[in-house]
């Protein structure tokens, strides 16, 4: 029998003309708690390696794990939020491993007993067209350490000649959201795994738990796919590619990992149930470790920890305090906007619909918000290869270059040389328009100097506007914008040019 190269890619409408994709999204979410999960370390992002630790973080004998609290409760609020059942009684167990970044040699997490289950997300693609995932469990467990993998060309383990270890993320608290099997996407896969996380990531930011930023690994997925032949029903072997942290990789997995298997059952090999590596700079997916079963990770109850109990009234309480979710939000929004079914999508195809509300709640108009985001800055992103809210530039920005510009402090030529100085790191509008000079020269005798030598330049344009002919003031408009690089404001040259020419 024969296998395919890994990297053996088939044709992608071939692999939709004879395969239908499943799939499995686990999507694990770092909760922002001050303190960890079984201990009173702190959590903040950034902390100098193996500062956030203690006994219990770091498995030394004798450290006895407590619950937050704080964690529980915002598992509950994940789950109602997901229209997740919410169970009386859970438990942790431990789920026994040996790896380096655990060094307690096993992950308390739930398993047979999670706290959330039997929910579902529905959403819509970018042409309006809805979806529904059904979502199996919302489980708490706690986060591992990061291993820095040294020496080696692609940052992982091979080829590496040694790897550090910090713990100060090991105990932050994780909920794994594990949807049940993704059937009937056929060639939209792709488009709906990307779709899926980016609602269940706009749902979990509205609760305000997590800031479910993917790029420093506070929301990361996983992704299960296999294939059957189309006709059938009986699920193929599937592959877990881990850890995929943004929205446009978890698409390009899907699309690769889908040509990629399907390259593998043409040429009569077989899949290998395994854990794979994403690749970011080839868009492909590598081959990991053998993938293990639940058994093999010998699960057992937690002997430290007590069962955690929610009261019906507990539940009520949290349920009271659930935000306006997005999908409700999107619809006030639409009707205060006077937006269209399709302008409403494009806002959120691009991720702007949330930065647009926000710039609009610092102060500004919703038109010039929505055009900002949009076009512009949505430009300046898919320049810089990055996610629009990526961007180093925050809505309370945004809206104060608005402003300048509603003030006729800025042009809108100067508009995008302050936003560009904003995503440049050189600090906020204010002290970017003073550093740069860029205000607008609005004083009248700096301007009427401007226009009288752009007069004396072109005195046959001169004659023209004293003729009547005051449309050719465009050119002593344009004249005097040069010379003062942009900053003279446009309306009031204008005037001048005919006060002096009259």
């Amino acid at each position: 029998m024969t296998s395919a190269r890994v990297d053996d890619i088939l044709d992608f409408d071939e692999v939709i003309a004879k395969y239908d994709p499943v799939m499995g999204l686990e999507v694990h979410v770092e909760l922002s708690t001050e303190t960890k999960m079984f201990c009173n370390s702190p959590t903040a992002f950034g902390a100098e390696p193996n500062t956030h630790v203690s006994p219990t973080c770091m498995g030394l004998p004798g450290a006895l794990p407590v619950v937050n609290q704080q964690a529980v409760d915002w598992a509950i609020k994940i789950g109602l939020a997901l229209n997740c059942k919410i169970a009386p009684y859970s438990r942790f167990a431990r789920k026994n491993y040996f790896y380096p970044d655990q060094p307690k040699n096993y992950q308390i997490s739930q398993y047979d007993e999670p706290i959330a289950f039997d929910g579902y997300l529905e959403f819509e693609l970018a042409d309006g067209t809805p979806f529904r995932v059904d979502i199996e469990r919302a489980h708490m467990e706690e986060d591992t350490g990061k291993l820095t993998h040294i020496g080696g060309e692609t940052g992982r383990i091979n080829g590496a000649t040694h790897s550090l270890l910090d713990i100060n993320r090991a105990g932050v608290p994780l909920i794994e959201i594990v949807t049940k099997p993704i059937e009937g996407a056929g060639e939209r896969a792709p488009e709906v795994a990307r779709a899926y996380v980016t609602a269940l990531r706009d749902v979990i930011r509205s609760l305000k738990v997590s800031d479910v930023n993917m790029a420093q690994g506070s929301m990361r997925a996983d992704v299960n796919l296999s294939l059957r032949p189309v006709g059938t029903t009986e699920y193929g072997t599937r592959t877990e590619t881990k850890n995929v942290n943004t929205l446009k990789s978890i698409e390009t997995a899907v699309r690769y990992e889908m040509c990629r298997q399907a390259a593998v059952l043409e040429e009569g090999g077989e899949i290998r149930l395994e854990t794979r590596h994403f690749l970011e700079t080839t868009g492909t997916t590598a081959a990991g470790r053998p993938k293990e079963t639940s058994a093999d990770y010998r699960y057992f109850n937690d002997p430290d920890l007590a069962p955690v109990v929610v009261s019906r009234e507990r539940v009520e309480e949290i349920r009271a305090t659930l935000p306006e979710l997005p999908w409700v939000r999107r619809a006030r929004l639409q009707e205060e906007w006077k937006l269209s079914d399709e302008e409403l999508r494009d806002l959120v195809n691009t991720g702007a619909i949330d930065l647009v509300a926000d710039t609009v709640e610092a102060g500004a108009p919703s038109a010039e918000a929505r055009n900002w985001w949009v076009s512009y800055l949505t430009q300046q992103a898919n320049n810089r290869g990055v996610e629009l809210e990526a961007l180093p530039i925050i809505p309370r920005q945004v809206a104060e270059v608005i402003s300048m510009v509603s003030e006729g402090k800025l042009t809108n030529k100067l508009a995008r040389q302050v936003v560009d100085g904003v995503l440049d790191g050189e600090g906020d509008p204010a002290d970017i328009v003073e550093k740069r000079g860029l205000a607008v020269v609005s004083d009248d005798s700096a301007l009427r100097t401007a226009v009288e030598e752009a007069l004396a330049a072109q005195p046959d344009v001169a004659d023209k506007i004293r003729d009547g002919k005051v449309q050719a003031a465009g050119a002593i408009i344009g004249a005097v914008m040069k010379a003062t690089r942009g900053q003279a404001d446009a309306a009031r040259v204008r005037e001048i040019v005919i006060e002096i020419c009259s």
